[in-house]
């Protein structure tokens, strides 16, 4: 009889850990609905309003913290974001370099430290609480690549790497290049004579192990939601399954080829990745008023027939690796257009720290990585509005429309200079309107068919709140003027969006994920999960019961 209860009671600690581990967790299809605000915690806020001048260009810490971001929740939800995404909390290599410091957070030593130029842990959960307080999802950037040191690969001491203390854990010395083939890419090391990144051995199952143990628990500690894995495609694909499985949560990668082909083998392993390929041809198109449109249609239907599911991935048009669009154009109708395309196209919308203020700024010396609060956060500029607006829509299209989100987008119309998309399921679809004739363009009309409504169905440019209607022969004529880009509804489906001058419906509360028992308590949805999981922990008991005393 003992040795009965004993083993009662193993299974029964065996079911707590099981059925406690990431029941809450946010999936892919939590995360479909989110538009992700991308944070450079150094960059963003700082814990006491200051402007003090800091030093950009040779790469030094500037005084971000994560109670800056606190601090400024109230101006990223502004623009209607339900999540955001922070740079590496762990510790990193303290010394200057000849490229300045460790910063964004890739350079790291030890990952059961945290960074303390951003704060404390205890700083770092009243971030994440007041985030989930407001339904809001916070995605933690990651690497599992390689860690960072100080000095030549030669010289790299592994003993102060936590956990990774030996060499044993890492790949030989070799650099990647630009000539190196994939299996190269994956086992060499990136960095260089100022700062070595070591090259974890991610197909050892040690080093597999200790990584999964890892982000296993640090999800839990910290309540994450979804991770960014840095330097993704540096990983032999077969390394994730298991690791995003030990997470528990909603991940994706950092690929920055074009081939959808190729990048696609990294976002079935994951599960999502940045659109990458999409983002090379959109800034092209975007980008001068000679730009090329059918560049970018052709790549949203290869990446559609390329990959298994581009509406997984991450639609950006800006981030801390890549130059700012208004480097590259100070033309605002473009900007608008790019940043339409961001909100309404297929995948999760990430925006960048300051596009929203249309900051400038180059990849070398990365004053695209300028502090935000040069800007004092202004909430009146047309961006930030414009943000406002889009994702706004695009909220309440999937509040309205369960698929929406999984629909991909149909290329409807296309000239030169303009083409027009087609998202959603029939009878709840947007129509998008894009062109790159800029902000000094007159005034035209586009004749846009194959929209899937019917003749006389009443619709709302939601940008100017004008009203259209599809006329007795099936077009939707549309007028243009100066550059600027058109979002289109059926007015019946306005209600309830709080756009164009309809009342906005009271806003459904995310349900806060993985574990937020401490999240706000009027926010029902909240213990919905753990209702299901303490259902499900007497249901099991139950049945174990009654086997031991049968």
């Amino acid at each position: 009889m003992l040795h009965s209860w004993q083993s009662l009671c193993i299974a029964i600690a065996t079911i707590l850990i099981i059925t406690g581990h990431h029941t809450n967790a946010a999936t892919l299809d939590d995360w479909r609905g989110r538009t992700i605000y991308q944070v450079l915690t150094d960059r963003f806020a700082r814990t006491k309003d200051s402007n003090a001048d800091c030093d950009v260009v040779h790469g030094m810490y500037c005084g971000g913290s994560w109670k800056g971001i606190e601090r400024k929740l109230d101006y990223i939800q502004g623009m209607n974001f339900d999540a955001i995404w922070i740079s590496p909390i762990v510790a990193q290599l303290p010394q200057t370099t000849g490229w300045g410091e460790a910063y964004t957070g890739y350079w790291a030593q030890d990952l059961y430290a945290l960074n303390d130029n951003f704060g404390t842990s205890d700083d770092l959960k009243s971030l994440i609480k007041a985030m989930h307080n407001r339904g809001m999802y916070l995605m933690l950037d990651i690497v599992v690549n390689h860690m960072g040191y100080a000095g030549e690969p030669e010289d790299v001491d592994y003993s102060v790497f936590d956990p990774f203390d030996n060499s044993k854990y890492f790949h030989s010395y070799c650099a990647v290049n630009a000539d190196t083939n994939q299996t190269n890419v994956e086992t060499c090391w990136l960095g260089d004579d100022i700062v070595a990144l070591a090259d974890l051995r991610t197909e050892d199952k040690e080093v597999q192990n200790l990584l999964g143990n890892w982000i296993r628990g640090l999800v839990n500690e910290y309540s994450i939601d979804g991770l960014r894995i840095d330097t993704a495609v540096n990983v032999e694909p077969s390394f994730y399954p298991e690791f995003v499985k030990a997470a528990g949560v909603f991940a994706t990668g950092e690929t920055m080829d074009g081939d959808n082909s190729f990048v696609c083998k990294w976002a079935d392993a994951i599960g999502s990745v940045l659109n990458y390929p999409i983002y090379y041809p959109l800034t092209r198109a975007f980008s001068s008023t000679q730009g090329n449109i059918n560049d970018l249609t052709m790549t949203i239907n290869t990446n559609a027939i390329n990959c298994n599911d581009p509406t997984a991935f991450g639609l950006f048009t800006e981030n801390h690796d890549v130059e700012r669009f208004p480097s590259m154009s100070n033309d605002t109708a473009l900007a608008k257009n790019l940043l339409t395309f961001n909100i309404m196209g297929d995948g999760i919308p990430i925006i960048y720290q300051g596009q929203e203020q249309h900051m400038a700024g180059v990849t070398s010396p990365w004053t695209n990585r300028s502090p935000i609060w040069t800007s004092d956060y202004d909430e009146d500029v047309e961006l930030y509005k414009h943000l406002a607006t889009l994702i706004k829509l695009r909220k309440h299209m999937v509040a309205k429309d369960e698929k929406y989100t999984r629909q991909t987008s149909s290329v409807i119309y296309q000239d030169y200079h303009s083409f027009a998309m087609r998202k959603g399921t029939d009878e709840h679809q947007v129509i998008t309107l894009f062109t790159n004739n800029g902000e000094s363009s007159g005034k035209y009309k586009l004749d846009i068919r194959r929209h899937g409504y019917d003749e006389d169905t009443q619709m709302t440019e939601i940008l100017t709140c004008k009203d259209l209607k599809v006329d007795d022969k099936g077009a939707l004529v549309v007028p243009m003027d100066k550059g600027l880009p058109k979002v289109i509804v059926p007015k019946r489906l306005l209600e309830g969006s709080g756009l164009c001058g309809t009342e906005e419906a009271t806003p459904i509360r995310n349900p806060p994920p993985a574990g937020t028992s401490d999240s706000d308590p009027e926010a029902s949805e909240t213990g919905s999960a753990s209702e299901r999981r303490i259902d499900l922990i007497f249901v099991i008991l139950a049945t174990l019961l009654s086997i031991l005393l049968a």
